[in-house]
């Protein structure tokens, strides 16, 4: 994971847009929605090569790659704001003959109003959150180390680096990104006004939206993945059976 925590970002989704066909041209993300909203940040290195200007932003000390349509006259110390990027593992730029762990390709940058727009009012992974348009009611799991989504919340300060089980509705999926999948699960416990409602897992698995399961895992607590995505609860490498 090396770098992977400090540069996990925003996104959205099948290609960026005003991206075309080329040899450092990101592959295809099949309609993928993104896990985050967007990525902020001072310009800390940049060049041009190929058809892309990539852009090294760094913001609270933590860094990102971003590469965007060809940008003139980018500096240093200028603050960038991007919305709408596709993340990318491993990427290959032919172009620099270099890898990145982790890139966000992205369309043009946001405007001066908006990228300090961004940046004030980014709410992590709080602003990521779905909403069901039911009501959801589900059985809780069974044995020892079980625990409803708010009650998760509720004890995370015990249920930090334990294994848990949670039964829940998958509401969200978002495949493919940083190696894993990422669900979201709700299961009629806690509220989205106190943003205990909703559990993030990351999973090999890949169910469908509207499944019904039950996953047990590590419970991670206050997961910072950098760029304001962070998480006062997320249940890792979740193992997925249904229910």
């Amino acid at each position: 994971m090396k770098k992977m925590i400090s540069m996990l970002t925003a996104v959205l989704v099948t290609s960026a847009p005003g991206f075309g066909a080329c040899s450092d041209a990101p592959p295809s993300m099949g309609g993928v929605m993104a896990v985050n909203s967007g990525v902020t940040g001072k310009v800390v290195e940049t060049t041009t090569a190929g058809d892309y200007t990539y852009i090294n932003l760094e913001k609270d000390g933590k860094k990102a790659w971003v590469a965007c349509p060809p940008m003139a006259n980018v500096k240093l110390g200028q603050q960038l704001g991007f919305t709408g990027c596709t993340p990318m593992m491993d990427f290959e730029s032919k172009a620099l003959k270099r890898t990145f762990d982790l890139i966000m390709f992205c369309g043009a940058p946001l405007s001066d109003s908006q990228t300090d727009l961004l940046s004030k009012k980014s709410t992590g992974s709080s602003g990521q959150v779905p909403e069901s348009k039911e009501q959801i009611v589900v059985e809780a799991a069974k044995g020892a180390d079980a625990h409803t989504i708010a009650d998760i919340y509720d004890k995370i300060d015990q249920l930090d680096k334990q294994t848990v089980s949670v039964s829940g509705k998958v509401i969200k999926v978002t495949p493919r990104i940083m190696g894993r999948n990422w669900l979201h699960i709700q299961d009629g416990s806690g509220s989205a006004m106190q943003k205990n409602n909703d559990l993030v897992v990351t999973t090999n698995a890949l169910p469908n939206v509207g499944d019904v399961v039950t996953i047990s895992g590590t419970i991670a607590k206050d997961k910072d993945f950098g760029s304001g995505y962070k998480y006062r609860a997320i249940l890792e490498l979740g193992s997925v059976k249904p229910k």
